[in-house]
């Protein structure tokens, strides 16, 4: 690597840095607005609040990735073109195509520390503070939170209680012409180390040639549709997971029959997001090397602001059209970064292509 691409890199994270600097804090501010709206007496608090989104704060971090990457680039190649630094280091034979490959080396550093930071900083720290804010939070569980299936079984969970052990479970046992043979209650239930559970406080009814009997038990062992699975893990929202918890997590929904396609989707998410990181990057060069009577850099910012804002609607529209409509996933969360993408790299052509 040259001590021009060096420095250009340099600059870049320079500008990195100071759109993240200027994008957290606000981001934060509207985090924790929205975090504020939760508190109630006697419940989740005001401290616990600011607790759950200083601990949100890599995930923010994350989500802004495309944003930081367009609008540091501007930043990071605006003050070497103000400068005159830019100019100086094309008279060396340097085209902007190169100056351009030089910015997604920048853009590939990011995305490893980014990712890195995704998965082992982001994604657990979201889960702990998701997990704070569900344990004091003093409003009731609508419907059931956990439900899965194998072959005729069927059950839900009501809820977690205090210790992470399940409330409110209930079973229920089909027949092969779908009518319902066996159906169980347990108030509460203990789970072992080896992954079944023990049922305590149960009701069974039971349907056999039109007749129904009722037992009451103290307690039953069950062999959980759950194994291998963590409970606080299963009422996690889906961008709280990690690649790894992802991937996981879609193979087990799959093995017990349950729908896969928001996992699935949001996996995909996060497999595009570095395509859309280097394509916000690479559209910082035709900011760069616009016309001399464009406009200055404050206004280029402007712009960039509006681009990546526009990029983030018209992305989130498709990914949630695909969801709606059940499009194969790779397209809808693939094709917009990949567009993005083409369209930089014919916009750097075409300037690299001016005298």
């Amino acid at each position: 690597m040259s001590i021009f691409s060096r420095y250009i890199i340099r600059n870049l994270f320079l500008g990195f840095a100071a759109a993240a600097g200027l994008l957290l804090p606000l981001f934060t501010t509207f985090n924790l607005i929205g975090e504020l709206d939760d508190v109630s007496p006697g419940g989740y608090r005001w401290t616990q609040a600011v607790m759950v989104v200083l601990m949100t704060l890599p995930r923010t971090l994350i989500d802004l990735g495309p944003f930081i990457a367009l609008l540091g680039g501007i930043v990071g190649l605006g003050q070497l073109s103000k400068s005159g630094e830019l100019t100086a280091i094309r008279t060396t034979g340097c085209s902007i195509f190169k100056i351009a490959m030089v910015t997604l080396s920048a853009g590939l550093m990011l995305i490893v520390a980014l990712g890195v930071i995704d998965e082992w900083i982001a994604s657990p720290m979201q889960q702990q503070a998701l997990q704070i804010k569900t344990r004091y939070s003093n409003h009731d569980t609508a419907g059931n939170i956990l439900w899965a299936r194998r072959d005729n079984e069927f059950v839900t969970v009501k809820s977690l209680d205090a210790h992470h052990q399940p409330e409110g479970i209930e079973l229920f046992y089909y027949r092969a012409d779908r009518s319902l043979q066996r159906y169980i209650y347990a108030r509460t239930a203990t789970i072992s180390d080896n992954g079944t559970w023990r049922l305590e406080g149960v009701n069974q009814k039971e349907w056999s040639n039109g007749k129904e009997t009722t037992e009451t038990k103290e307690n039953i062992v069950w062999s959980s549709l759950f194994a291998g699975m963590s409970l606080e893990e299963l009422t996690l929202p889906s961008n709280s997971f990690s690649v790894k918890q992802l991937d996981h997590y879609i193979s087990y929904l799959k093995s017990t029959g349950q729908p896969s396609l928001e996992f699935t989707l949001a996996l995909w998410l996060k497999l595009g997001h570095p395509l859309l990181i280097l394509a916000m990057i690479l559209l910082a060069i035709p900011f760069t090397f616009s016309a001399p009577r464009a406009p200055g850099l404050g206004s280029r910012l402007a712009v960039g602001v509006i681009v990546g804002l526009l990029t983030y609607v018209c992305d989130q529209i498709i990914v949630n059209l695909g969801l709606l409509y059940s499009l194969n996933v790779q397209l809808t969360t693939l094709a917009p970064p990949i567009l993005l993408l083409a369209v930089a790299l014919i916009l750097v052509y075409r300037f690299d292509r001016q005298p």
